[in-house]
């Protein structure tokens, strides 16, 4: 980097707002997750009544009620494909929040050692979204 000029407590600061914003994205996420399972579930089957479930075969301990699958409708089924599709989006959300959130973190503590080496490598490093880089880089010091 040519030039650095970092205000500690401003990065404090906006990490705080991003943390607010994290925690709002994981909550909407989660709530997202449990609506779309409570619409696949609410969502019925083409399945006459008596057949929507299937006894399944295998022991069963004592006590328990016996194995059985319900049968899924094509709206659960939709719905289940979007989650999976869309999952690896939803965690690379995650990722790329956590590795922009450590790198802050990282390149402005070796900012604050004068280490402007550390700081560039962390700024990459957050960058390209190495998390297990950026995750271990915490317990050096």
């Amino acid at each position: 980097m040519v030039g650095w000029d970092i205000r500690p407590q401003g990065v404090q600061g906006q990490l705080r707002v991003v943390g607010t914003h994290a925690g709002d994205l994981a909550k909407a996420l989660t709530a997202l997750t449990a609506t779309v399972s409570e619409a696949a579930q609410a969502a019925g089957t083409a399945v006459p009544g008596a057949q929507a479930v299937t006894p399944l075969q295998g022991p069963v301990a004592p006590g328990q009620a016996p194995l059985s699958r319900t049968a899924m409708g094509p709206v659960a089924a939709a719905l289940g494909e979007y989650l999976k599709e869309h999952e690896k989006d939803f965690r690379s959300m995650s990722e790329r929040t956590e590795a922009s959130v450590l790198g802050a973190v990282d390149a402005t503590n070796a900012y604050c050692r004068g280490d402007l080496e550390a700081a560039e490598h962390a700024q990459n490093a957050a960058r390209a979204v190495l998390l297990d880089l950026l995750r271990h880089a915490g317990n050096r010091r």
